[in-house]
């Protein structure tokens, strides 16, 4: 009798199983020509993110140039400890990623959610798009393009705003702010300020956008004022897309941009100007050290992997809300 029943069992699950595999096959069958859509995006994807990873292998070797990266001699571990051992540079390379990234990311973030915030309360809506479309415009120029704006702006020897502080005489000789290595973090941290409030305000304005008119409404039947709407109802709808692109940026947060770094390090702050790309760069590119290069390229790819998963689990914790 149990044996009977054990079977029954075990058939019920077989015709679910069959029916969950026709139900998926179906839906897929259905939706077949978005999946083909989707094809070119993923064979790009795997072409050029997915296969590049077996390269990783030259970060256990001693690969030379011309040669087989699969003949090349086997050396385990010798590259990662010559990176956190031998060479002295992981303290300072870390240090300068950390520092820039992070700040950039959370000043980032606050000065475009309160933007955006007082950007909503301007009445004309004529000044609210002219404000919104220029600060969105350094989003769209090229690292050349700004660095010459802030060359024209801070150069030691044309620099506009040098010459007009020093005219007014604020200082008695001009600040080489694109030089001085003691100023290298507030000028990225500033630059990417400034690239990115366009690009971020306009996500935050989205989500004030989708926020009932009913809720605020109700807010001044009950006598709320404009600062209290705000403390009460905007920057609480906001709170989840804030987590969300805190967490999604989190996952970029060791990767700096090789074309900023390269257009604004020169021999007279690349101490604090030398972060994870630019090093990597530096080593594979110039040096033609691939298998060190690559090692470094490694440890950057695991520590953002672990910085993203921490993340997301600790604002998942306190917000509830999460990307997994």
């Amino acid at each position: 009798m149990q044996e009977q029943q054990e079977q029954d069992v075990l058939v019920s699950i077989s015709i679910f199983r069959k029916a969950d595999r026709a139900k998926i096959l179906r839906k897929i069958y259905n939706q077949r020509y978005l999946y083909i859509m989707l094809l070119p995006a993923m064979i790009c994807i795997s072409v050029f993110s997915y296969l590049p990873i077996f390269g990783w292998v030259m970060a256990f070797t001693d690969y030379q140039v011309g040669k087989s990266m699969w003949k090349a001699p086997f050396v385990g571990l010798k590259h990662f400890k010559e990176f956190f051992l031998d060479s002295g540079d992981a303290i300072g390379v870390i240090r300068n990623t950390l520092v820039m990234n992070v700040s950039s990311l959370v000043l980032g973030l606050f000065f475009a959610l309160v933007f955006a915030i007082l950007l909503k309360e301007v009445k004309s809506k004529y000044l609210q798009k002219s404000v919104q479309s220029l600060t969105f415009l350094p989003y769209f120029m090229s690292w050349v393009i700004l660095y010459a704006v802030v060359y024209s702006l801070f150069s030691v020897s044309s620099g506009a705003i040098n010459e007009t502080l020093m005219a007014l005489n604020i200082i008695s000789e001009p600040i080489n702010l694109l030089g001085d290595p003691k100023l290298s973090w507030a000028l990225i941290i500033g630059v990417n300020i400034w690239n990115s409030l366009g690009y971020n305000s306009v996500i935050f304005i989205s989500s004030i956008a989708g926020i009932p008119n009913e809720e605020y409404e109700a807010a001044v039947i009950d006598g709320a004022g404009r600062w209290a709407k705000i403390r009460y109802i905007t920057i609480p709808h906001m709170i989840p897309t804030l987590m969300v692109l805190l967490i999604m940026n989190t996952g970029w947060l060791l990767n700096s941009g090789l074309d900023q770094f390269f257009i604004f390090t020169n021999t007279l702050n690349i101490e604090t100007m030398e972060v994870f790309d630019y090093y990597i760069y530096r080593y594979g590119m110039k040096l033609f050290d691939y298998s060190y290069a690559t090692a470094v390229s490694m440890i950057k790819t695991g520590v953002s992997i672990v910085l993203l998963i921490i993340v997301n689990k600790v604002v998942k914790k306190n917000s509830g809300r999460g990307l997994f």
